[in-house]
């Protein structure tokens, strides 16, 4: 059987494309995972199968997505194909036996599956059948060439890049293994000394001596390797150091859809990358190159010693290695289980805590702790399988190691009986195996540790190499001043051109110095035609315009300066209260003028003088916790505060109470003098004395004009807002 190519996804929503490179490589084509993820419609919970389906026709693939039963998986269904895998979860299935089914998961690797474990994760349970997506290439497949895709530079190569700031630590680096490697040489031609030349020949003179050198030498690798550590963490700080700052700058220019497409847990992942490669840079890196050096060294030693003890040493050790690699495998494939069930057993648990009066109120804790009691014993049934398959390995491995030890000790000893070797030698020999020894336990756990680290080396790269953004909007051009934005036949979709549209040929002007409202039903595309105005996203189709400039032409970075913004899911920092206002600021001093009356028009003054540090009270998740009204009310301040030309509102005030929002409104009447202002509410308070009301339904403009004007056509608008109590029935 030919053995399928595997390849690791980098994100939680990455399987799909994954699979398709995985496919893809094993006809012949060879295609980056950046390629394909593009070609593709991915989400912050990966890719539909249409859409996998839609990516893999333009490579050349026919395909056909089916739900088949498991007798006719086994018997006609062409191999390899991508199987939907536990319902949130693509694989690779690409064959299959009378006993197992082979499966090569993205997440896990190559894992071989009894029929049942198979059926449990594939097969939905309603009708018996699983889900399919089969895949033939076509004459087009062949013909299309994968290397129109630019070649990235390697992972290792992208780390290296790190490292050349500090080439003179390298090479003192460099220097002390060195050292410490001469040093090691030396110390069996001094153990063989002591033992021929001073104690056969009761040399106490020449026994002091070797002892006295032995000690210059210690002292001399102690020395060298405090030297060698502190470069070494030293060394590493640094990098990680430049590693993460770099790569949250990259981060920071990054669209906003990046964000929209990648779960938090992916994010906070590529952060736990830099602590990994951090460890790995300091803690194995060198040592494994000193090990390396260790047994280069000493295997010439042992070689120039006696030729027939090093092959059985050499012998010994692929046997030993062929062990360990023999039961990895199995190893990774029951962590990768055990994962599962832990993060499993984690989501259980969260909602057994944080849903405590639910389950008290509907009387379900039995049931409840029930599902956590299962997903308990299963990681108890993986863990004793893993310790079984550790065992097993570690103890078989032991028996070779000490086979191999026990072989070359009872060689040596009958080579000095037979005069081939001095009792020296024998005794140098033994300290050789003693330094050999080591570097091949360290030499294996490198191994796991290096495609560990290159595992995280790819997914920062992946990051660094994507594009910040519309190559237009790189250089810097001029905003004109007061002027009006306009959208002209704006069509817009989250998921590509293909996808369903959440705006549909949008017409529209915000004219400069007036306030513009926005009302429709939930899901009408109100947020999404904000934040194209904010240049969080850029249109499908269609062109928008601030002045006579193309909106797509300004830097996002350049538009926002302008803009004041209070969205629906509004952050607050665990910071100050003054530090979250003033979060546009970073001036020193903060203008207190400019605070203060952000703080008079958002209503804040009373609830920052009810705190005994005031501006300086801490809030956020480590400190005063907030009502949902008052965090409204300090992101309008943190708006007010920016002092903005453009200012957008989304819901900005749906928390508040009748009475505080009435008192925020007036206070803004004034504020919004000279200034655009674009608000999105379903309160008709906040949006009745809009200069203009546009009203949206599926994605498009339905109706416009002025609260009178709109009322007394009796629309979309009128129907929206006539259960509101200033319009009666």
């Amino acid at each position: 059987m030919k053995r399928f190519p595997i390849y690791r996804q980098l994100d939680f929503m990455d399987c799909g494309a994954t699979c398709l490179q995985m496919v893809a490589h094993f006809y012949g084509q060879r295609y980056p995972v950046e390629t394909l993820r593009e070609i593709m419609v991915t989400g912050k919970q990966g890719v539909s199968l249409f859409n996998l389906s839609e990516a893999a026709e333009q490579l050349g693939f026919r395909t056909e997505a089916v739900a088949t039963p498991w007798d006719t998986l086994r018997q006609d269904t062409a191999l390899p194909c991508i199987a939907h895998w536990q319902d949130q979860h693509y694989v690779v299935l690409y064959h299959i036996t009378s006993r197992y089914v082979y499966v090569a998961d993205p997440a896990a690797g190559r894992m071989r599956l009894d029929r049942n474990t198979f059926l449990r994760r594939w097969r939905n349970y309603k009708d018996e059948t699983g889900v399919l997506l089969l895949l033939e290439p076509t004459p087009s497949f062949y013909e299309r060439s994968s290397t129109l895709t630019p070649k990235q530079p390697g992972s290792w190569r992208f780390l290296l890049s790190y490292f050349r700031p500090y080439q003179r630590y390298l090479w003192q680096l460099l220097w002390s293994v060195l050292a410490v490697s001469i040093i090691q040489w030396v110390f069996p031609f001094l153990a063989q000394s002591l033992v021929d030349e001073g104690i056969q020949h009761q040399n106490l003179p020449f026994i002091y001596l070797i002892l006295a050198a032995q000690l210059v030498l210690f002292v001399s690798q102690t020395i060298s390797e405090v030297i060698r550590s502190y470069l070494l963490l030293h060394l590493g700080n640094r990098v990680s150091l430049s590693l993460l700052s770099s790569f949250l700058q990259k981060l920071m220019l990054l669209p906003h859809a990046f964000f929209e497409q990648k779960n938090l847990g992916d994010l906070l992942q590529r952060i736990e990358d830099n602590q990994r490669i951090e460890n790995f840079l300091t803690s194995q890196s060198l040592h494994v190159l000193f090990s390396a050096l260790t047994m280069g060294v000493f295997s010439l030693t042992l070689i120039y010693y006696n030729p027939l003890i090093f092959s059985v040493f050499a012998a010994g050790s692929i046997l030993y290695l062929l062990w360990i690699g023999l039961l990895s495998g199995r190893r990774a494939q029951l962590e990768y289980q055990r994962f599962e069930a832990s993060a499993d057993g984690q989501v259980k648990l969260h909602d057994l805590l944080f849903g405590m009066s639910e389950i008290r109120i509907n009387g379900s804790q039995q049931r409840r702790r029930q599902r956590w009691e299962a997903v308990r014993i299963r990681q108890h049934q993986i863990a004793t399988r893993a310790l079984s398959i550790d065992q097993l390995q570690h103890r078989g491995g032991y028996f070779i190691h000490e086979l191999k030890n026990i072989s070359i000790t009872f060689l040596a000893a009958t080579l000095v009986m037979e005069g081939a070797l001095t009792l020296g030698m024998l005794v140098a020999i033994q300290y050789i195996l003693g330094q050999l020894n080591v570097p091949l336990l360290s030499m294996i756990d490198f191994s796991q540790s290096a495609q560990d680290a290159k595992l995280s080396l790819a997914r920062l790269t992946e990051v660094h190499q994507r594009s910040s953004g519309n190559p237009e909007a790189d250089h810097f051009m001029l905003l004109p001043r007061q002027a009006s934005l306009r959208l002209k036949n704006v069509t817009f979709g989250y998921e590509g051109a293909k996808s369903t549209k959440v705006l549909q040929h949008v017409d529209a002007v915000f004219p400069w110095g007036k306030v513009t409202a926005i009302v429709g039903a939930s899901g009408s595309g109100k947020s999404t035609l904000l934040k194209l105005l904010l240049k969080l996203y850029e249109p499908t189709e269609g062109t928008m315009y601030v002045g006579h400039q193309r909106l797509t032409q300004q830097s996002s970075k350049q538009w926002l300066t302008r803009c004041g913004v209070v969205m629906q899911d509004g952050y607050i920092f665990d910071d100050t209260l003054l530090f979250n206002i003033t979060e546009s600021d970073s001036r020193s001093p903060l203008d207190k003028e400019r605070l203060a009356h952000a703080a008079r028009i958002a209503s804040l003054e009373e609830f920052i003088d009810s705190f005994p540090k005031g501006y300086h009270t801490r809030i956020g998740q480590n400190g005063i916790g907030l009502s949902g009204g008052q965090q409204q009310r300090i992101l309008i301040a943190r708006a007010v505060y920016k002092n903005p030309d453009y200012l957008f509102f989304d819901e900005a005030t749906s928390a508040l109470d009748a009475e505080t929002e009435r008192s925020i409104v007036n206070n803004l009447e004034n504020f919004y003098q000279n200034r655009t202002v674009i608000i999105i509410a379903h309160r008709l308070s906040t949006v009745k004395h809009a200069d203009q009301i546009l009203v949206m339904d599926q994605g498009r403009i339905v109706e416009r004009g002025t609260h009178h004007e709109l009322t007394y056509r009796k629309g979309k608008y009128y129907h929206l807002v006539k259960n509101q109590l200033e319009l009666g029935a």
